[in-house]
């Protein structure tokens, strides 16, 4: 047998002591002090960095290496950590007086404290927190999923400056794919690229899990190591939350191989578990200061609390649907049982929720398949081999054949299914195929690491090819989702029901009055539970915002009474939809008896269903109630309130309040503005707005169509007025454009802006440097210049442009035009904040002259 015949060690990338790796990176030094506060272990580069004073440094005491302040800092920052899965930061600390700034970074290891330094960088024009709070601000505006992505890798890319920045999302195998890029001009993209599970151990996937940011200034630092290199125990020490950490040899190998020189990594947490990373890479070596990652850190944390309350949003809505199926199912096999043999209605009630290409039923010995199915002998051997699984429980699998060889006959009808069981004796199954799925994945090279023999052995070794590597996957299906899954759960538990409903007929008047006495009891105990939850979350949150215990009794009250309310007009619609007139004239009453005239109300003919009814009935509770203690219905003043549906079919509601007394913004927030403000947008996905003007308080508020239904009565639509005439593509636009604009957050809409209106490439830069760096590698058809970038001005680059013959326009914000000088007096200025039609009008007066 040779030598490349035996079998490699599959696991010697798993087992790489990542966080053991003795050594930090060499642009900053670590230093280990035990509880008395005495140097106990530091990287062998400490003497570079603070001085001589910092030689033989184990054993002495912290302050004989730092000012007696900068110790003092240190300490109080040591408060603020919350284990040792925490890291606190100091920013800009004079650590001697004849030291340049550090920045900080500080951690507990068992029983040291860590505390890592790094040369501070330039100042920054901004805060952290408002840098931040304005990414957020953009990032919650995008539109879609795929929006959502793209805005969060540019914005990283805008705060760190790396060539690419890609948003690597994993699936059920931990085989990641590139969802979204952000990448330098004349740069491949990755963009689709999938990259195998094994790219990332499963250490540095725990890793990922425990310490959010991991960065590599350049691959070719050979680092420092950690003194003295054992502890008293024999132990290595521990740099899972180092930010300084040393890089893996295999890793390196894997970066080079691809070209890059420096990385950082980003972990994206849903759910609590790792969901995919923010992955930036350069191809020469970078470090962002400790600032620029605080902030890309913080930014990525707030990205993932995002992500996953946009996921839970569309999982709620898509649950909320397939609840109606499960509610359709029962209500009409109760009716017709014979139904449940007939795999056509199955498939067309359930597909909404489930897609699928085929169904199997096997109900008492008896088949009957619909669509793209095995043939009848087939699906008998297959409800045999599901037969001998654990009773109960579903089965999916969008790889058949894997999991029941005999389908490798019939993968091209069904290629994935997924089974559920009806009964527990005899095992009866409803059975949703998904037909074969011939695809072609995009490897970021080939998947299977290259064998190489080493000082180890046989191992596997990073790929050196990361060009687009195709494969072409057959035999199987698209998989089916967690909320699928789901949803097939829940059409398991309504088919039993409707089972055991059908199985009372062969059984005496008193067990089938006692079986479907503990149906309704389990459904009444159902609601009953989320009417106590509800009121319970009333209760605290009333309890909370509440002065005297006289305002929390009323204030209480007043919200059970508009829940019981609402109850009450479904009820008797049969909780189906209900008109919201009704509600509205029924809370008016309650709040202001004898003078409902003050409440003005217009609008078509509109219901909702029990979900938004509910919410509504809530909102409109809180506003009336404000209204009537301190708005205009407290005064002599009056509330109109308007309605109607829009174009796309969403419902808007319009609060005005005039004549009351002058309004204000609260200072504090109670339970009863957040219940205004946000339980719309949060329970039904829509959007409300609020405004305190001084004339009275207004708010605007919108239901989406999935919760409305429209009446009889004429229907005027409303028209939105405030969005504007949105500018289309623009003819000849020029396609490559250089913008210089020195705020990154104002950059990124401009570059929208340009896209929209036709140009292809926008290379953007905040200096003058960048631009003409800019320039060098592309020249532009057009350009748009910011004439103030803080410390300097764009008129060199308006020089080079003028030189070069590329067309150019002014932007303005503080009248520097007087700055231009005459040889520019011809040039077009645009006066900030603009706009597409503002851009547009400047190209059409440019090209005039």
């Amino acid at each position: 047998m040779s030598d490349f015949e035996q079998q490699p060690d599959l696991t010697v990338c798993d087992r790489e002591p990542i966080h053991l790796l003795g050594r930090v990176q060499s642009f900053g030094f670590l230093i280990a002090v035990s509880a008395d506060w005495l140097v106990s272990r530091h990287s062998a580069n400490l003497a570079e960095h603070l001085g001589s004073l910092a030689k033989d440094s184990v054993g002495k005491p912290l302050d004989q290496l730092f000012s007696e302040q900068a110790v003092h800092d240190i300490r109080n920052r040591i408060a603020y950590l919350q284990g040792e899965d925490s890291v606190e930061r100091l920013l800009r600390v004079k650590l001697r007086d004849d030291l340049p700034e550090y920045d900080i970074a500080l951690h507990f290891m068992r029983s040291l404290i860590i505390i890592e330094g790094e040369p501070s960088g330039p100042a920054g024009h901004e805060d952290i927190g408002i840098t931040v709070r304005s990414m957020l601000m953009r990032q919650s505006s995008s539109s879609s999923m795929q929006n959502f992505f793209l805005s969060g890798v540019r914005q990283i890319r805008a705060i760190t400056g790396y060539d690419r920045v890609m948003l690597y999302r994993f699936d059920q195998d931990e085989a990641g794919e590139v969802v979204a890029e952000a990448v330098a001009p004349r740069r491949e993209s990755f963009m689709g690229l999938h990259y195998p599970a094994t790219d990332i151990p499963r250490q540095a996937r725990a890793l990922y899990r425990r310490n959010f940011l991991r960065l590599i200034a350049d691959i070719d630092d050979r680092g420092a190591p950690v003194l003295p290199e054992l502890d008293l125990q024999g132990q290595p020490l521990d740099l899972s939350m180092s930010v300084l950490r040393s890089v893996s040899p295999v890793h390196v190998e894997y970066l080079r191989n691809m070209g890059v020189r420096a990385s950082l990594s980003i972990s994206i947490m849903a759910e609590g578990k790792l969901w995919g990373l923010i992955a930036c890479h350069h191809y020469a070596p970078l470090r962002p200061t400790l600032e620029q990652r605080t902030a890309a850190e913080l930014f990525g944390r707030m990205f993932s609390m995002m992500l996953e309350s946009r996921e839970r949003a569309e999982t709620s809505e898509y649950e909320q649907r397939s609840r109606a199926i499960t509610d359709r199912l029962m209500a009409v096999l109760a009716q017709d049982a014979d139904l449940l043999s007939n795999p056509e209605w199955i498939a067309d009630t359930i597909s909404s929720a489930i897609p699928n290409d085929g169904v199997g039923v096997y109900l008492d010995g008896r088949i009957a398949l619909s669509g793209m199915t095995p043939d009848e002998s087939q699906f008998r051997t297959l409800i045999r081999d599901l037969g001998r699984g654990a009773a109960s429980t579903i089965v999916a699998s969008d790889h058949l054949s894997k999991l029941h060889p005999p389908a490798a006959e019939y993968s091209d009808r069904a290629a994935g299914m997924i089974a559920i069981p009806v009964s527990r004796s005899p095992r009866d199954y409803v059975v949703l195929f998904r037909a074969e799925k011939i695809k072609t994945v995009r490897w970021a090279g080939d998947p299977q690491k290259a064998l190489e023999e080493d000082a180890e052995g046989i191992r596997l070794s990073p790929r050196k090819s990361f060009e687009a590597w195709r494969q072409l996957v057959q035999g199987v299906s698209e998989p089916f989702t967690a909320p699928e899954r789901r949803v097939a759960e829940a059409v398991r538990t309504s088919l039993l029901e409707v089972i055991l409903l059908l199985s009372e007929g062969r059984q005496t008047d008193q067990v089938r009055a006692r079986e479907r006495q503990e149906l309704l009891i389990a459904e009444l105990n159902h609601r009953v539970r989320n009417i106590l939850s509800l009121v319970r979350s009333l209760i605290s949150r009333t309890q909370g915002a509440a002065d005297t215990y006289e305002d929390f009794v009323t204030t209480l009250e007043g919200r059970v009474q508009a829940i019981a309310r609402a109850h009450d007009q479904l009820t008797i619609k049969q909780w189906g939809a209900v008109e919201i007139e009704p509600l509205v004239r029924a809370e008016a009453a309650a709040y202001v008896g004898g003078k409902e005239d003050r409440i003005r109300i217009s609008g078509p003919e509109v219901s909702l269903d029990p979900v938004a009814f509910n919410t509504f009935a809530l909102v409109l509770h809180e506003l009336i109630t404000n209204a009537a203690k301190y708005g205009a219905l407290g005064d002599h003043g009056t509330v109109e309130l308007r309605w109607g549906v829009d174009v796309e079919g969403d419902l808007i509601v319009m609060w005005r309040e005039s004549g009351g007394p002058p309004v204000q913004a609260p200072m504090r927030k109670g339970f009863g503005t957040t219940i205004i403000e946000r339980s719309i947008e949060y329970d039904l996905g829509g959007r409300a707005r609020a405004d305190y003007k001084l004339t009275g308080f207004e708010a605007e508020f919108m239901i989406p169509s999935r919760y409305v239904t429209v009446g009889t009565g004429t229907l005027s639509a409303l028209k939105s007025g405030d969005a504007g005439t949105v500018l289309s593509q623009v003819d000849d636009f020029p396609k490559t454009v250089l913008l210089v604009e020195d705020s990154m957050l104002i950059a990124l809409d401009i570059e929208d802006t340009l896209r929209r209106l036709g140009a292809e490439t926008v290379m953007s830069a905040g200096s003058v440097r960048l631009a003409r760096e800019a320039i060098a590698n592309l020249i532009p058809d057009f350009a748009l210049l910011d004439i103030n970038l803080g410390a300097e001005t764009s008129i060199p680059i308006a020089d080079d442009l003028l030189e070069r013959g590329v067309p150019f326009v002014f932007a303005s914000g503080y009248g520097e035009q007087s700055q231009l000088g005459d040889r520019f007096g011809t040039v077009p200025v645009i006066a900030k904040p603009y706009g597409p039609t503002e851009v547009a009008a400047a190209l059409a007066t440019l090209r005039a002259r």
